[in-house]
């Protein structure tokens, strides 16, 4: 079994209040215990003020934790002196939401820094500048300022310039929030091409599920300082146990219909509307079709939405079934033999479904994720 690159236990930092009168303490992270596995893509998600900017922080000892302990490739950051901080840090890449690219530097100058702080010679300098830039795309932008470029070309120079010195871990910091969509998916494409092609750890910090379902294997999902859910990525996008993370999930996949959308679909679709869960992992797509078959309804999709997640299908189908009640009522029982269900009714019966659950697994702690545990997830 081996180490995890990160390993954070009972992280705490608490920032103490600035105001007169005694304001109360912030505690920006708040007792996290979890593991990053070297080679993989890890998301850590929440609405602003959450801490996770605090939390990856702590893993380049930007900020120093208040109690618990942060491990980083085998170092024990507690306690250490600057001078001894300096190498682990040299192995940590890091991107920003907002580039900070050095104006006064051209394309090349700017990815060349940290070699130069590092003292490489300025030959090998030149390589690698060379190689990083051809490596993110824009090898034809080495004598370019920033000033002249667009959002993505910044960004892509901010990760040639986070890759300088070979890391063992990169950290993205919001990387893509300012970015437009097109943009922000072939930044992520060339962060997944960093974790495979060059085997670097990935720690993603966003408030978009959009780039946790579009790279990452595992995910943290962040409220109040605390870690309220953590697992596999498609798991937590499939079966969401805590409030927050079926937030992060509807904004994501807006794969069911809103109640002004159902009001329209039931007039327009005189049969009873149901929307089921289509998944990868159970293969509920052809049990859906076979259900349906084996009662004689007819199954027509009428909203709904399939994506990837973590590279594996996942959404929701809304359907009208047509034909007689006892049938109807037998493909209900059915679909919920194998897959979830929302059962909306009909025009003159509308309704919402309360025995509609989300499948969970029978250890139901929302942040189990056992940090012993050296299974890698589907990648």
């Amino acid at each position: 079994m081996t180490a995890p690159i990160i390993s954070f236990r009972g992280a705490t930092k608490v920032f103490p209040g600035r105001r007169r009168g005694g304001a109360r303490e912030v505690r920006a992270v708040d007792g996290v215990t979890l593991d990053v596995h070297a080679g993989e893509i890890f998301g850590v998600i929440g609405y602003s003020g959450a801490g996770k900017s605090t939390l990856v922080r702590l893993i380049n000892a930007l900020e120093t934790a208040t109690a618990g302990s942060v491990v980083v490739d085998g170092t024990d950051l507690t306690g250490l002196s600057e001078a001894r901080l300096r190498p682990v840090r040299a192995g940590i890449g890091m991107i920003f939401q907002q580039f900070n690219l050095l104006s006064s530097r051209t394309v090349a100058g700017n990815v060349a820094y940290p070699l130069e702080v590092a003292g490489w010679p300025r030959e090998r300098r030149r390589e690698r500048v060379r190689e990083l830039l051809d490596f993110v795309g824009i090898g034809d932008k080495a004598d370019v300022y920033p000033s002249a470029l667009s959002g993505g070309q910044k960004q892509r120079v901010g990760i040639a310039r986070a890759l300088a010195t070979n890391p063992k871990i990169l950290l993205a910091d919001e990387a893509t929030s300012a970015l437009d969509p097109e943009t922000t998916a072939d930044v992520l494409a060339l962060l997944r091409r960093v974790n495979r092609e060059l085997g670097i750890t990935v720690v993603v910090i966003t408030h978009e599920m959009d780039v946790v379902r579009s790279i990452c294997h595992r995910v943290a999902v962040m409220e109040h300082g605390k870690v309220v859910e953590l697992g596999d990525a498609y798991q937590v996008f499939s079966a969401p146990r805590h409030p927050v993370t079926r937030r992060f999930v509807a904004s994501a996949l807006k794969d069911r219909p809103s109640p002004a959308v159902l009001a329209r679909l039931r007039e327009r679709h005189p049969g009873r509307i149901v929307t089921v869960r289509v998944d990868e992992v159970s293969g509920s797509s052809a049990q859906v079709t076979h259900v349906l078959r084996e009662h004689g309804v007819d199954g027509t999709i009428v909203y709904g939405g399939i994506t990837e997640v973590a590279e594996r299908a996942f959404g929701s189908l809304t359907l009208e079934l047509v034909g007689p009640d006892g049938a109807v009522a037998g493909a209900l029982a059915g679909l919920r033999a194998v897959t979830d269900v929302v059962d909306h009714g009909t025009a003159a019966d509308p309704h919402d479904d309360p025995s509609a659950v989300v499948h969970r697994p029978a250890n139901d702690d929302p942040t189990t994720d056992d940090p012993t545990n050296d299974e890698r997830s589907s990648r």
